[in-house]
């Protein structure tokens, strides 16, 4: 068990329920002057009032609310090029905190995070398999631990909980080296609602993997992210995400952007690309465990690494375009659990083996590397209720997923 208090420390369990989520549905126009002061960073009444069509009396009325309700803060006055200083807000971090629970293959890990989508406290299990009764017991036993690290005044500013986790888990058994029939504990397993119980009501928004690590890097994207862009986070399995017209955009059963599942040229014909990509496929073809410091340079430059990257970037490569046919994407991100090094040449030679296909007919795509690195599925956990919560998109991130 490792446990990682960034603020703070973890003195003495607390209650989980109330919180920030008791304040009510947020009205429209204050949702979007939140996401556009997210997305820019800090924007002033005037800019705001430009952006949204609002007029200068109405955005100052929001302005204002906002500010006393503690989720804005006014920074020190810019001085135009004339007539009066303009005056830039920002999020307030300390305004809103949410959990964020990642279940993994290896491991599972509890993040608490700020209204801006910094980790604030941490602690990870590991494991040699999932099992839901014990990862309920684990959450139950250190989600008290992680907001006790904050200020008494500050834990009633808890807006709810997100579940990032593969879906279909007890389909995966060979996969993760669990004996047979094991995971089939997870199969209408209600983790949800088990985690809200625990929360005493607050909401526990439960998302594919892929996608929350999709959140995260839209938020840490800020105004640089393109309108349209595919994401593919390269952990033990592979997923992804979409953004459509500037939203997250997570499809009607919550498995939109699931690239691992798409079909690629393999070595014996058509092959899912998890099985070229995927970090599993690296440990077979290295005959041992990833390090658990993910930084081991020696690993990471191994004859079977350097077989894997080219694996890699092909098939990802191959998927890109199918996806870019699909929906004209102007970009794809590429993030995953690895050293930001190797996840640097793996985008350069993703994108060189994507110059070498046969695009014709396609717009070109830049391919990038992602901004959050292996945090992203956890801390996209957090991020989707305070999204909810606070974001122009609300109803898009904690819809109910059709079955």
């Amino acid at each position: 068990m490792r446990r990682d208090i960034i603020q703070g420390e973890a003195i003495r369990s607390t209650d989980l329920g109330g919180g920030a989520n008791q304040m009510g549905a947020r009205a429209y126009n204050d949702r979007l002057v939140l996401s556009l002061i997210r997305r820019e960073g800090a924007l002033s009444k005037a800019e705001l009032a430009r952006r949204t069509g609002l007029s200068p009396q109405t955005l100052g009325l929001i302005v204002k609310r906002l500010q006393k309700e503690q989720l804005l803060l006014a920074e020190a006055p810019v001085k135009g090029k004339g007539g009066q200083p303009s005056v830039p807000y920002r999020l307030n971090p300390d305004a809103i905190f949410a959990l964020g629970l990642k279940i993994g293959r290896r491991s599972t890990e509890l993040t608490l995070c700020d209204f801006v989508g910094a980790i604030r406290a941490r602690v990870e299990k590991r494991y040699r398999y999932p099992m839901p009764d014990e990862i309920v017991a684990f959450y139950g036993r250190e989600a008290p631990i992680l907001v006790a690290t904050l200020p008494e005044y500050q834990r009633g500013r808890l807006c709810g909980a997100g579940v990032a986790m593969p879906f279909n888990l007890w389909s995966w058994g060979d996969a993760l080296g669990a004996p047979a029939g094991a995971l089939e504990a997870w199969r209408d397993y209600p983790i949800d609602a088990k985690l809200s119980d625990m929360m005493q009501g607050i909401d526990v928004a439960l998302s594919n993997d892929g996608t929350a690590a999709c959140a995260a890097e839209f938020m840490a994207s800020g105004a640089t992210a393109p309108p349209d862009f595919c994401y593919v986070f390269v952990g033990w399995f592979v997923g992804g995400g979409i953004v459509l017209d500037g939203k997250l955009h997570p499809g009607r059963r919550g498995n939109a952007g699931a690239l691992g599942s798409m079909l690629v040229a393999g070595t014996d014909g058509p092959q899912p690309l998890l099985e070229r990509a995927s970090l599993m496929r690296l440990e077979r073809l290295s005959g041992s465990e990833l390090p658990i410091e993910d930084e081991d340079a020696e690993y990471w430059h191994s004859d079977a690494a350097e077989q894997w990257l080219n694996d890699a970037s092909s098939s990802i490569a191959q998927a890109a375009a199918n996806a870019a046919a699909v929906i004209d994407f102007a970009s794809l991100r590429i993030d995953g659990v690895m050293p930001a090094q190797m996840r640097q040449r793996l985008v350069d030679a993703t994108r060189y083996a994507y110059g070498l296909l046969d695009t014709r007919g396609l717009s070109p795509m830049a391919i990038e590397a992602g901004h959050v690195g292996p945090n992203a599925r956890t801390i996209g956990a957090a991020i989707l209720p305070i999204l909810s919560g606070f974001s122009r998109d609300s109803e898009v991130l904690l819809k109910s997923v059709e079955s």
